[in-house]
């Protein structure tokens, strides 16, 4: 049984980290009340409910997290 369950555990990891994606870019508007991010290229993304976009603006590079839908599920600042 502990095998099956570290298994299971190990699958599920590797299912989580295929879905989500990474991607640097620069913004080009934020909603904070809608809770969604323009980037330079034009991609809309809609931003999960408890991510914080403090110090997140136009001009500024950001790295950004998503899940398969397409959401944002971290947003951070990348130094210059």
């Amino acid at each position: 049984m502990k095998k099956f369950l570290a298994v299971a555990a190990a699958s599920a990891a590797l299912l989580v980290s295929a879905i989500a994606a990474e991607m640097e870019a620069m913004v080009k508007d934020v909603d904070s009340a809608g809770m969604m991010l323009v980037l330079e290229d034009g991609t809309e993304l809609k931003v999960a409910d408890g991510v914080s976009l403090e110090g997140v603006e136009a001009g500024k590079k950001v790295k950004v997290t998503t899940d398969d839908a397409g959401t944002a599920t971290a947003v951070e600042l990348v130094a210059e």
